[in-house]
């Protein structure tokens, strides 16, 4: 008998033998981790709510299936952002439990040997695929591990013949709850602040490195991330991906497709066939589901890898999004049958599918991409090292690695595009496996404004520009004697007796003199922008090691400054639009090594910023709003009139008393303008634009290591024109400043200012998003530049 889920619980079956520590809502002690009331019982940000299954319930569940079922594997694979484990359960039929670091080595035989692993499929039908299922990486989207939990019942204990014959030709992995921050405060994103399905180039978040974790260990054939909710009333409610155009050109995308709509529509069969089962009629009623790459042209694409699945299609996957309908138990069970429409249609083509995973794989290590323009993929990557300053370089390279991109170091100097390179320097070769992934994290981007009408996320990532390391294109067959790389990591030296020089180069180096002025330590800041100390304490030298920067001995400049611990606040966005608008910014200048303190509008009209040296505007200006809130931002604005008056006089009285205010992005420009901190005129770009852009930069201390020609990156772009008294110290370049992304209209903003100091007071715009969702690396000391102005 299959289990019968009802709404309100999750089966009669599964609770009727749960514990009371695991039932009831009152705190227990056999609760480890959160109890009941700790927990949102929803969100501001769902009009609907359901009785769905609270975070600290889930453990207990988890413990007892996994107890109870031979088929069961219970792991905690790490903790999120606020400490909470994440939990990953493996099923499969009890006589291959043992076999699972059997069945990842011949999954890592597709990158060694793929066309032995191709022969072998053919002539072994009974082989095994894994297939990942993701649970709510937005926490508010109860949905999804609602689902998952329900799945994980079914397969842990039903003996029916759809279910053996699932388990017998797949292994089931599912990431039980992606975002537990989010699941237990009712938000979208997680502890700290970050959207984690917007964070797999950058991978900043635990949450992300374990879900690329479970990516590169089990390599899934098919992965599938269960969200919500897209609802519509034409009897097609839900989403089911793949995806409109564009397509990221770094996929071998068609023998994606060759299997992917076939699949979707699997699954919405599944959806429909099952509508009777549903309790709304709503669903009842359902005739299908919006399938993106089928029923539209644009709007919903699958181009950054910043997306989980779009991400695991660089690894080979079979990548879907899911969005159920509703926040319901309907909305569980639309996902649920979703789930068993893609695993029923994996168990009838798994060969197939298989074999066309493993042709990707093929292709990268052949080099050979039939449907790619030649040239578009170079031979190989030159990623040069600053002996000084290899920070930068050794962030990259690492990351390829925990990316299962192979990375070679010379042994020997060598030559490539004429240059000669030292022994020490790393090379990407792009005849490997996951090309596509190392191409679409190492290329520079393409300007794509003309081939859509609209992007749904980002368009333009580029590590080697906005993480600041070289990584240059080489067409040219490389002949280089190198060594595989397995790790790199360099520790910092002292060279000389002192004073020393630490050069305004990199995040690393910020956080140093940060970490010294906080030991104790004399740090001078000179006019060329960087950073100096006499003498060094013993003690302290422990801090240059762990830091991996050389320093080199100088001589102290005549005209320095003494930096002091600087109190750092900036303005806080609770959850405006479902986001925190200000948490990369926030992220990047605790990565820079500042202690920085969040302070919500209406902390500031109570109490002003007195305490604070500086205070940073980084974020949406609708925190300022009072009137025409939506339910779900009214806790987060600064709430009324009064409130909005208090705050803006505060403001006004922590810069006449010598604070620091400094604004970020299009939100903080406008918010500025508002409060009458500026004169400028505020211009702004579309929404959706964004991109990476040539930026001029003029000689100033906000911009001190930067070049006069370098690059920055804006997401709703924001330029300054009528400047007044006003100075620009940044400006996008004139003519044909774009170099990648999506921006219609950007010839407005051409040789505009983009950086602007107030000539009276201590004010800077700074319009380019220099701490962008942690991943504008580059840009990150435009921030600590104009922190120690």
């Amino acid at each position: 008998m299959k289990k019968k889920w009802i709404a309100g619980a999750l089966s009669l079956s599964l609770l009727s033998s749960m514990p009371y520590a695991v039932t009831a809502e009152a705190p227990q002690k056999q609760w480890t981790h959160v109890n009941a009331y700790e927990e949102a019982d929803g969100s501001p940000f769902n009009s609907e709510h359901y009785n769905f299954v609270k975070y600290s319930k889930i453990g207990g569940m988890l413990q007892k299936i996994d107890r109870e079922s031979k088929r069961v594997t219970l792991e905690e694979t790490g903790k999120s952002a606020d400490g909470y484990p994440m939990y990953v359960v493996t099923i499969s039929n009890p006589e291959d439990k043992g076999k699972y670091g059997h069945y990842k080595k011949l999954r890592k035989q597709m990158f060694k040997n793929p066309q032995k692993a191709q022969d072998w499929i053919a002539q072994n039908p009974d082989f095994k695929v894994p297939v990942m299922i993701n649970g709510s990486i937005h926490g508010t989207e109860y949905i999804g591990s609602d689902a998952v939990l329900q799945l994980i019942d079914r397969f842990a204990n039903d003996d029916d013949a759809e279910t053996r014959e699932i388990l017998k030709n797949n292994i089931l992995i599912f990431n039980v709850v992606a975002n537990p921050d989010g699941r237990v405060d009712g938000t979208r994103f997680n502890g700290n602040g970050i959207d984690l399905n917007r964070d797999f180039i950058t991978q900043s978040q635990e949450e992300t490195k374990q879900t690329v974790d479970l990516i590169t260990e089990w390599n899934p054939m098919v992965f599938l991330d269960l969200h919500g909710y897209v609802n519509s009333s034409d009897g097609k409610p839900g989403l089911i991906e793949p995806c409109t155009p564009p397509h990221n050109p770094n996929y071998e995308y068609d023998l994606f497709s060759k299997w992917a709509l076939d699949q979707a529509e699997a699954m919405e069969a599944e959806i429909v066939g099952n509508k009777a089962n549903y309790e709304s009629d709503h669903y009842k009623s359902m005739t299908g589901t919006y399938i993106p790459q089928r029923d539209d042209s644009a709007g919903w694409d699958d181009y950054p890898p910043i997306f989980t699945p779009m991400y695991a299609m660089y690894h080979g996957a079979y990548g879907y999004t899911l969005e159920a309908p509703t926040n319901s138990w309907d909305g569980v069970r639309w996902a649920n049958d979703a789930v068993m429409g893609a695993l029923k249609f994996t168990t009838q083509n798994k060969q197939g599918m298989l074999t066309d995973q493993i042709e990707i794989f093929k292709r990268g290590i052949n080099f050979d991409h039939p449907y790619h323009e030649e040239g578009f993929f170079p031979n190989a990557y030159v990623l040069p090292v600053n002996e000084k300053d290899p920070t930068v370089t050794e962030k990259a390279v690492n990351h390829l690695l925990e990316n299962d991109i192979s990375v070679e170091k010379s042994v020997k100097s060598f030559s490539a595009n004429g240059k000669t390179y030292p022994a020490g320097t790393y090379i990407v070769d792009m005849s490997q496996a996951k090309a596509g992934l190392a191409n679409t994290m190492l290329w520079d981007g393409e300007d794509i404004t003309n081939d859509t009408p609209a992007m749904y996320d980002i368009s333009a990532w580029s590590l080697p520009e906005l993480w600041g390391f070289e990584a240059i294109e080489v067409k040219e067959e490389l002949q280089a004697k190198t060594a595989p790389v397995k790790e790199s990591d360099y520790a910092g030296s002292l060279n000389g007796k002192g004073p020393y020089v630490i050069s305004n180069s990199s995040v690393q180096a910020v956080k140093l003199v940060n970490d010294l002025v906080r030991a104790g330590e004399s740090i001078y800041k000179g006019k060329d922008g960087n950073f100096y100390v006499k003498t060094l304490a013993a003690t302290n030298k422990s801090l240059v090691q762990q830091s991996g920067i050389t320093l080199e001995e100088a001589v102290l400049p005549v005209e320095k400054e003494k930096l002091t611990t600087l109190q750092v606040a900036i303005l806080k966005d609770g959850g405006m639009n479902k986001a925190q608008s200000h948490s990369g910014t926030k992220l990047a200048l605790e990565r820079l090594g500042f202690s920085v303190t969040e302070v919500t509008p209406k902390e500031v009209a109570e109490n002003g910023l007195r305490q604070f040296d500086a205070f940073l505007f980084s974020g949406t200006d609708a925190l300022l709003q009072y009137e025409r809130l939506s339910v779900g931002n009214k806790p987060f604005a600064v709430g009324s009139k009064e409130a909005y008056d208090r705050f803006k006089v505060n403001v006004h009285a922590f810069i006449e008393n010598g604070g620091k205010y400094i604004s970020v992005g299009a939100g903080g420009a406008k918010a500025t303008s508002q409060l009458g901190l500026t004169s400028v005129k505020i211009n702004t770009g579309s929404a959706n634009s964004n991109g990476i852009v040539k930026v001029n930069y003029s000689e100033d201390e906000v911009t001190a290591g930067y070049k006069a020609s370098d690059i920055g990156f804006v997401y709703r772009p924001v330029w300054f024109t009528e400047l007044g008294d006003a100075k620009a110290v940044a400006t996008l370049a004139a003519g044909d400043f774009f170099v990648a992304g999506h921006w219609k209209g950007n010839e407005q903003a051409s040789g505009q200012a983009v950086i602007v100091e107030d000539a009276e007071k201590d004010v800077t715009l700074i319009g380019i998003e220099a701490g962008f969702r942690d991943h504008t690396d580059y840009l990150f000391r435009l921030l600590s530049n104009a922190l120690y102005q």
